[in-house]
């Protein structure tokens, strides 16, 4: 990927992240995961009844390079809330257990106490 495909790549990333409170990259759809750590993720987003958005990378393969170049993180999916990188779903799951995810979303005016 040349630098020039990378920088639009990002620019991507940005508007995405920026326009929507909470993004999801990952492998599938929210309504059909790819790889079982997507599904983990969009599991615990549901739990939370959040609304995100999901974008496929696997539709896109400079996306998919892109992304991890992007957060400097080399696996997916990656949570993004409030254009902030959370991580993975090995960090969305202990957040999600731990009740550190629902204070991050409270604390961002994503989720009522």
């Amino acid at each position: 990927m040349s630098l020039i495909d990378n920088n639009e790549v990002f620019d991507r990333i940005r508007q995405d992240i920026s326009n929507n409170d909470i993004v999801l990259y990952m492998k599938g759809s929210a309504v059909f995961p790819q790889c079982g750590y997507s599904a983990a993720v969009v599991q615990v987003l549901n739990n939370l009844g959040l609304p995100f958005r999901d974008i496929d990378v696997l539709s896109d393969p400079g996306l998919r390079q892109g992304i991890k170049d992007f957060a400097n993180w080399p696996t997916i999916p990656q949570l993004y809330i409030k254009g902030e990188f959370i991580g993975g779903c090995d960090i969305v799951r202990d957040m999600y257990s731990s009740g550190e995810l629902r204070k991050l979303l409270t604390d961002k005016g994503l989720l009522q106490e």
